[in-house]
């Protein structure tokens, strides 16, 4: 695990975590996520090690439930690297209108070595609190509107593979399953070797 400090509020510096990602098929990852309640200083700190861990993925963005955590909260950032950075905190999130179809090639950090063509709308308005407690609405379109369905997906216990063909799926599960047993083999021999 790698740390950093950052400031929490005007009295207090933490160190920043980089967290373990849940990965597929974790049970955790298909809980539908509950409502943050309150905006406080494990709320704050809780957002900065997701953005500490989106950013060392690395990734565009970053849902509470991918580290464990079921509340409906994300993190997202979608600046190409070599841009300073643009972090988009979205605290109980809800798309309030989309519009348009469009075809994506996404990927997840929930689901490693893996993209695939997934279906979205085109353009979408989120509506959203910020750190502060403010209600915001962002429209958006491109990256930043596929980043959002996705994130929001997450909330709701969707992964983008459930978007996805069942045969396609399958597929995905058998490559698991095969390199879960090549796992096994190479510890099986190594431990032989003992």
């Amino acid at each position: 695990m790698r740390y950093a400090l950052c400031p929490v509020n005007d009295t207090e510096t933490v160190f920043m975590a980089v967290l373990e990602i849940l990965k597929f098929p974790n049970p955790k990852l298909k809980k539908k996520s509950l409502p943050v309640e309150a905006i406080d200083d494990d709320l704050r700190r809780l957002v900065l090690n997701l953005a500490e861990t989106m950013y060392a993925a690395p990734g565009v963005g970053l849902a509470a439930p991918q580290v464990g955590h079921s509340l409906r909260l994300a993190v997202i950032d979608v600046t190409p690297v070599a841009e300073k950075k643009n972090l988009l905190v979205l605290i109980n999130p809800e798309i309030i209108s989309a519009e348009g179809e469009c075809t994506w090639d996404e990927g997840c950090l929930s689901v490693p070595d893996y993209n695939e063509d997934v279906k979205r709308k085109e353009k979408v308005v989120v509506r959203y609190q910020d750190l502060e407690g403010k209600v915001c609405e962002i429209a958006a379109e491109g990256l930043l509107a596929i980043a959002l369905q996705h994130e929001l997906d997450h909330l709701d216990g969707i992964l983008f593979i459930d978007r996805i063909s069942a045969l396609k799926r399958a597929l995905y599960r058998r490559k698991l399953q095969k390199e879960k047993k090549e796992k096994e083999k190479e510890k099986e021999k190594e431990g032989k070797k003992l």
